[in-house]
């Protein structure tokens, strides 16, 4: 098996590909797959992993080239929406046969691509996440959905991280999540954002066909002055009461290191 790595928001560091590979042959031994890090992950130009349309050509190159199994995106921070689009419209038919997993900013692709029925899609630990405390944890996590993972019984899901998903609705990259339950997490958002976010996803039409909602872990969340008065699931329970959206409870989904995989569908 092949798993390619691309940075369609911001760079990684250079030891990062050595420490994962290590990792995979320790937890898979002679299964372990073949990760390859695209160069374009090392790239800088400002805030982003190269200019655009590097980070354009290397999602093609890889989506597109039949060798390849898997492509796991290796961070978040923000620019794939700046990619998106335009690196689907130029997918073949290699791309379907693929898995894709990642979460945070990459959450723009995976709506881009469940919205055209490409891959096998998952939310889920990105490369660098054996940055954080635990992270190796995570990275195995990762590396058994990638190599092994299977379709779930049970009801059709989607995760996305909140503020993303807030902002692709609207957008041609808005996949039809109707019938799905609808896991989302949030990181270093003040209170009343949260509240905002939620009040325009489920004040979205296309949202409020989803079968029920999930509150994953919002953390790292800045004081309020003065303090907001009510929490995030307090918030979660308001709006999915206002929209007629079944609220569902809390979701086993956050940006640290215990983020486990949520495949789509």
């Amino acid at each position: 098996m092949k798993i390619a790595v691309l940075a369609p928001s911001c760079p990684v560091h250079l030891d990062l590909p050595d420490r994962v590979r290590a990792i995979a042959e320790a937890h898979l031994g002679p299964d372990a797959p073949q990760i390859v890090f695209h160069d374009q992950c090392f790239l800088s130009q400002g805030h982003f992993a190269g200019p655009d349309s590097a980070r354009i050509e290397a999602l093609v190159e890889v989506a597109n080239d039949p060798t390849v199994d898997a492509i796991w995106f290796a961070r978040g921070g923000y620019g794939a929406c700046r990619v998106a689009e335009a690196a689907l419209d130029r997918l073949d038919l290699p791309a379907q046969d693929k898995k894709y997993l990642g979460y945070s900013d990459a959450g723009y692709l995976l709506a881009g691509l469940y919205r055209r029925g490409i891959g096998t899609l998952a939310h889920g630990p990105l490369a660098a996440d054996l940055n954080r405390e635990g992270g190796e944890a995570a990275i195995k996590r990762a590396l058994d959905w990638l190599a092994k993972g299977e379709a779930e019984p049970g009801p059709k899901r989607t995760a996305f991280n909140l503020t993303v998903l807030s902002q692709l609705l609207g957008t041609p990259l808005e996949p039809d999540l109707t019938g799905h339950v609808l896991l989302i997490e949030e990181v270093a958002e003040y209170m009343y954002r949260i509240d905002r976010s939620l009040f325009h996803i489920t004040s979205n039409p296309g949202i409020r066909k989803v079968a029920g909602l999930m509150l994953g872990r919002c953390t790292q969340i800045p004081d309020n002055e003065p303090d907001f008065g009510v929490t995030e699931e307090e918030i979660a329970r308001h709006w999915c009461s206002v929209s007629d959206i079944p609220y569902l409870g809390r979701a086993d989904i956050g940006h640290d290191a215990d983020n486990k995989v949520v495949p789509f569908g």
